[in-house]
């Protein structure tokens, strides 16, 4: 374990594509998904919740989007649908954040979403610091009604963005920052 801060400061994303295995064991995985449940909730709604993409899972979850894909884009090429169906398999583990914000009386439905994306933050910052490397996407299926539907997402959950885990396949590269100077105003007041 590294400490606190220094996770803070050097957690990066990791492109899919350069992750690979061993992923976590069955107990980090319970530890990731503990540490991504532990956000700011107002109301106490749990308005995310998980699918967990392991082993062949990573694989099968591949056919609902070739499909999707397929039926979008006709004139697709085998390569072209072999890599769809190949998204939720580059890297061991991926877990989807689902967001389930909706209506309610006196929680907005964009606090419950945001909810959602600091769980999935979270789960990133927690594979960095248990020694994975993670990335965290949408990309299109993320906003596809079939595919959805596979996944059991009822007509009112949205995925929040997939979350791939594995070892870094070589040492990430860090990208510039902004400067704090350019994001950053102290109000000082009327």
């Amino acid at each position: 374990m590294i400490d606190a801060l220094e996770v803070l400061k050097t957690r990066r994303s990791v492109k899919p594509i350069e992750l690979s295995g061993p992923g976590p064991t069955a107990a980090e995985i319970d530890t990731l998904l503990t540490i991504a449940s532990r956000v700011p909730d107002h109301g106490k709604l749990a308005p995310w919740r998980f699918i967990v993409f392991s082993g062949e899972a990573r694989r099968a979850a591949g056919a609902p989007i070739a499909a999707a894909f397929g039926a979008t884009h006709p004139g697709a090429t085998p390569d072209q649908i072999e890599f769809e169906a190949n998204r939720l398999a580059r890297a061991p583990l991926v877990i989807a954040v689902v967001s389930r914000a909706g209506p309610h009386a006196k929680i907005p439905e964009w606090e419950q979403q945001m909810s959602a994306g600091a769980s999935a933050m979270l789960m990133a910052t927690a594979a960095h610091a248990l020694g994975y490397a993670a990335s965290w996407l949408t990309e299109w299926y993320a906003y596809d009604r079939a595919v959805l539907d596979a996944f059991g997402l009822s007509a009112s959950e949205r995925i929040a963005g997939f979350v791939h885990i594995g070892k870094a396949a070589k040492p990430p590269e860090d990208r510039e920052r902004p400067k704090l100077a350019s994001i950053v105003t102290y109000y000082a007041g009327a």
